[in-house]
């Protein structure tokens, strides 16, 4: 228990050291401390009960969240970084009461907004711009201010339209029009990315938050260790394991990263790694987590809210890529271990798989999720069961530890207030989120009032000439860009209705153009110059930051060659295939990510030549466009290299023998 406390508040200064967020908050004592504790758990209360007996109607549901949102994030978040994080000033008081102010008055006038649609009233409209300001102070607070100069400069741009250039022009609105469309409609700031923060994505949270709470967490850790720690190279692909994991449920790249980072890169840097890429190993691994289903995060709810397709469809189709991205990782990780002569861990050292088979229950929940989700009910519901069964589940595992230990009594004390803290943890958990959805939702409404999103497609299929490869190299290029300064959820809502429209008008699936677009945002956490997940990654192994960035985009790069298989071949997502056409697709996939692993090591049985490397990243670029030609020369080139390289190992063999 005590070590346990120790890498709690081990990983706590982590990630107030590297995850910006999480840097950003205070921390209050006394009175104040516990104001936020009640809120917090409110907020989780509240969501809960209307998860499990019904949401209500869907502006009042986003006005009750985003009430909670703003009060949390004005106590929790300072208005600067400097000073005293202790307390709280009055005006942080009064910021908040306003915040609330904001949804009070959606649901106190809902009956009488709904009657008077279009013909808003004085004090509507000072309630609107008030919001508007709030919402962009309370997303600058929490996540930086990227995204609220992203949405100013687009209000800017419904404001000035007539003046814009070329394609950009539009006939202008003014502040009436533009307050109203931004507050009192369904198509700003309580548009579908808060609807989705204030059902989905705060049960997603939530449900990881009671996992930690109840030892999943550590379980997945501990299950990873027991499985791949005694491979060659075992630590490493412990942290591959363990952060696809651990990610499936967690939707932060740099929180991920610091979780499972605590353990695994020590263990990697004891078997011979050294420390960059141990680092860059774990900031690669994590940052997968969030293409890594059944949970993912919390875009692809609002992908399916935004494509329409059902949430299970999304995660069928993403399960695939997800594990060529592993693979990948998982390949590079191997030759790293080979080219270095790198042992395992002893068996001894590790957790006992028999050990750990009699707490396979504590996967239950899991399992819970994605039954519910086969089964056809809704995300919603199905986090709402996942967290009624991992309570429940808790509660199961305290008993089978009380009576093969013999303890003198069950502490369901602790268990309780262990439940109740993750109600908190959830909710605190919640409100960057929440935040950059209502800043996002305030871009969609201005794309939504202009139509700048076909006339972005348009201009972007302009550049391209048509020609779908150069149309998905600006769409790539846009979404790591925009990745770099926004949160995946931002960037994902930008792109998604300004750029997706370019991909599906070439006839890319709407599936695929999505996913697209959200692979690149995600693998912006291990591109430099903002690399965070790197950047965590390595601070805890004691290595050079950008050294551990330009390694884990290296480790990540799978991520780069993925994206576009499954925009030339839509088979790799299950779109409209047969199960002959995907099983080739997988398989072609698979060589394209081990040629491409072997060019970028340097590696494949032994050490490659300098044609060779050229050799093997022409043929994983060959296995991008399907068709039976480049499929035959990405296979031939990876054959014929690995028959060239074992002919040659064997000869160093023998020449190393006869000396």
């Amino acid at each position: 228990m005590v070590n346990e406390k120790k890498e709690e508040v081990k990983v706590e200064e982590l990630l107030q050291k590297y995850d910006l967020e999480a840097s950003r908050l205070r921390s209050p004592v006394g009175i104040a401390a516990t104001l936020i504790f009640i809120i917090a758990v409110a907020m989780s209360v509240f969501h809960l009960y209307t998860a499990g007996f019904g949401i209500l109607q869907a502006m009042k549901q986003r006005a009750v969240h985003l009430s909670f949102a703003f009060l949390l994030v004005f106590l929790l978040y300072p208005m600067t970084q400097k000073g005293d994080k202790s307390r709280i000033p009055f005006y942080d008081y009064l910021l908040a009461l306003l915040g609330v102010s904001v949804g009070v008055y959606i649901l106190a006038n809902y009956d009488q907004l709904v009657l008077r649609a279009g013909a808003p009233t004085q004090m509507d409209l000072v309630m609107g711009f008030l919001a508007i300001l709030l919402v962009l102070e309370a997303t600058r607070r929490s996540i930086g201010p990227e995204l609220p100069t992203v949405a100013i400069i687009f209000l800017i741009y419904a404001y000035l339209g007539p003046y814009m250039p070329g394609l950009l022009a539009h006939k202008g609105y003014d502040l009436k029009r533009i307050i109203y469309q931004t507050y009192l409609t369904t198509e700003g700031i309580f548009g579908t990315p808060l609807g989705v923060s204030s059902t989905y994505v705060f049960l997603f949270i939530l449900f990881g938050a009671f996992l930690e709470k109840t030892g999943v967490g550590r379980f997945f850790i501990d299950l990873a260790f027991a499985l791949t720690g005694h491979m060659r190279g075992g630590p490493a692909k412990t942290a591959v394991v363990a952060s696809g994991l651990m990610g499936s449920i967690s939707g932060s790249s740099v929180a991920n990263t610091v979780t499972t980072g605590t353990f695994t890169i020590p263990l990697m840097k004891s078997v011979g790694y050294k420390p960059h890429f141990a680092g860059a190993v774990e900031a690669a691994a994590s940052t997968g987590g969030q293409i890594m289903p059944p949970v993912m995060g919390a875009a692809a709810f609002i992908m399916a809210e935004f494509t329409g397709i059902p949430y299970v469809k999304i995660i069928i189709s993403a399960a695939i890529p997800a594990i060529l991205y592993y693979l990948a990782v998982g390949t590079m990780v191997h030759l790293e271990a080979c080219k270095l002569g790198l042992k395992g861990l002893p068996r001894s050292a590790l957790p006992s798989i028999r050990e750990l088979s009699v707490r396979f229950y504590l996967l239950l929940p899991v399992v819970f999720i994605i039954y519910f989700l086969v089964r056809g009910f809704t995300p919603l519901k199905a986090a709402y069961w996942g967290i009624v069964g991992t309570v429940i589940i808790g509660v199961i595992d305290l008993v089978i530890q009380y009576l093969q230990h013999h303890s003198d009594r069950i502490d369901i004390q602790e268990y309780a207030r262990a439940m109740i803290q993750a109600l908190a943890e959830g909710a605190k958990g919640s409100v960057s989120v929440a935040m950059a959805c209502a800043t996002a939702g305030i871009v969609v409404g201005v794309v939504t009032l202009t139509g700048l999103g076909l006339k972005v497609a348009t201009i972007i299929i302009a550049l391209a000439r048509g020609n779908l490869l150069l149309t998905l190299f600006f769409t790539m290029v846009a979404s790591i860009i925009l990745g770099m300064g926004l949160p995946t959820t931002a960037k994902y809502i930008v792109l998604a209705t300004m750029a997706a429209p370019a991909l599906t008008q070439l006839g890319v699936p709407v599936m695929a153009a999505h996913l697209f677009i959200l692979y690149f945002g995600i693998v912006a956490d291990v591109t430099p110059p903002v690399a965070l997940a790197a950047y965590a990654g390595a601070g805890i192994a004691g290595a050079n930051a950008m050294q551990t960035g330009v390694t884990a985009l290296k480790l990540a790069m799978g991520g780069f060659l993925i994206p576009y298989i499954f925009a030339l071949s839509p088979d790799l997502l299950l779109i409209n295939t047969t199960p002959v056409d995907a099983v080739v697709a997988v398989i072609s996939a698979c060589i394209g990510v081990v040629a491409l692993s072997a060019s970028i090591e340097n590696f494949l049985l032994t050490h490659c030549r300098f044609y060779e490397r050229i050799l093997l990243f022409v043929a994983a670029l060959a296995l991008i466009k399907p068709g039976l030609a480049t499929d035959a020369f990405g296979i031939v080139v990876l054959g014929v290299i690995t028959v060239l390289q074992h002919l040659r190992r064997q000869r160093e063999g023998q020449s190393e023998a006869s000396v």
